[in-house]
């Protein structure tokens, strides 16, 4: 039976005879009506996105409006604050049976990235000895991810603005109009707004995605949010690593009065290295490295050997699993390379000293994500 809120004068109001979108519309509003929500004053952890603060409640109140609705979503905020975090929960809540499928739109070369995004026919250039399926039939009847939809190259938008639009895509190389069911959600760290200004970003394409905006703020301005962050990366570290680590009260106060430049991206990476380096440590506000601390260290080759120098190789008393230690330190050491190689696989391997086909398969093993660019690198050569 439906409740008294049921829309009962929105029903009344259909024209006649009815159009589907617009009972498709209604009935999506009946479903968010309807859907389960959080008490307030809970902590809201879902799919990592994690936080006690206000404004990690308001957004996952507006997640759990949007998610049925099949609109259009803008993610802004810093870089590392979680935006695709944000995506996949909106994916996951909105009832699509379809695949998740992420794109960085930044990372890609603007001659590979209409490809990526539409796929290709057999010969339609050199090397495309088969067909390719790109991310838009990948997701059809699921969600597409437009990550960094700020650096879209202009003669891409327009062709996105188009498949907006008319819902149809062609392949690279193709003349047929193929019809494709996919929700959007695209994020950005860039000012949309100055980059229309400035002749960088299409107004009309910005219209047209910012139809249900979501802003994350900094971590610097939630800072309630880093204990439960904290917690639950310690968490994620004992599942990886089988280690565990402890923060005193006066070490967390520390972390939480940082002001994380890099975000929850930048603290997640804090946590790693620490689980590797100080496995079932019990850290103390005296043994934060000096970013953490109020005193300042004596130069600036001081503060980076006391980020990166582990206090030594003493045993933990409770012991540890030697191997799966070792695997971490390697694959810790993998992820920093990768990070300043910016992604490029053959850079990161001459920065660990190993052949590019050993670190091709070392990434597989540990699952480590590598930027689209770097993948698209490595199979033209």
């Amino acid at each position: 039976m439906l409740s008294k809120a049921f829309p009962w004068a929105r029903l009344y109001t259909l024209r006649q005879p009815v159009q589907f979108d617009e009972l498709g519309e209604l009935l999506e509003e009946i479903w968010a009506a309807h859907s389960p929500r959080r008490q307030p004053g809970d902590a809201h952890v879902a799919d990592g996105l994690v936080g006690e603060s206000r404004h990690i409640a308001r957004i996952t109140t507006l997640i759990e409006r949007v998610a049925p609705s099949g609109a259009t979503v803008l993610i802004t905020g810093e870089s590392g604050t979680g935006k695709e975090v944000v995506a996949r929960r909106i994916h996951h809540l909105s009832g699509r049976k379809g695949q998740f499928v992420a794109i960085n739109c930044g990372a890609i070369p603007e001659q590979l990235l209409e490809s990526e995004l539409f796929g290709y026919e057999r010969g339609a250039f050199t090397g495309a000895v088969a067909r390719r399926i790109g991310r838009f039939e990948l997701a059809h009847g699921g969600t597409l991810f437009l990550d960094e939809i700020g650096d879209m190259p202009m003669p891409m938008q327009v062709k996105l603005l188009r498949v907006l639009q008319e819902h149809v895509i062609e392949r690279v190389g193709g003349t047929e109009s193929i019809e494709v069911d996919v929700r959007i959600v695209a994020a950005t760290h860039r000012d949309l707004p100055r980059r229309i200004e400035e002749g960088l970003f299409r107004e009309d394409l910005y219209y047209r995605l910012n139809v249900f905006p979501i802003e994350i703020p900094p971590l610097r301005e939630r800072p309630e949010d880093i204990p439960p962050l904290v917690h639950e990366m310690i968490g994620r570290m004992h599942a990886r690593y089988g280690v565990r680590l402890h923060f005193t009260n006066d070490a967390m106060a520390a972390l939480s009065a940082y002001s994380w430049p890099g975000n929850a991206r930048e603290l997640g990476n804090f946590i790693e290295r620490l689980a590797v380096i100080r496995p079932h440590a019990r850290i103390d506000a005296d043994a934060l490295p000096w970013p953490f601390r109020q005193d300042e260290p004596a130069d600036e080759a001081a503060a980076a050997e006391e980020i990166v120098a582990p206090p030594g190789h003493s045993l933990p008393a409770e012991g540890l699993d030697l191997k799966a230690h070792l695997a971490g330190v390697e694959r810790d050491l993998i992820s920093a390379a990768l990070e300043r190689a910016g992604g490029v696989v053959q850079r990161a391997a001459d920065e660990l000293g190993v052949r590019r086909t050993t670190l091709v398969e070392k990434i597989n093993r540990y699952g480590l994500r590598v930027r689209d660019a770097a993948l698209a690198e490595d199979r033209d050569e």
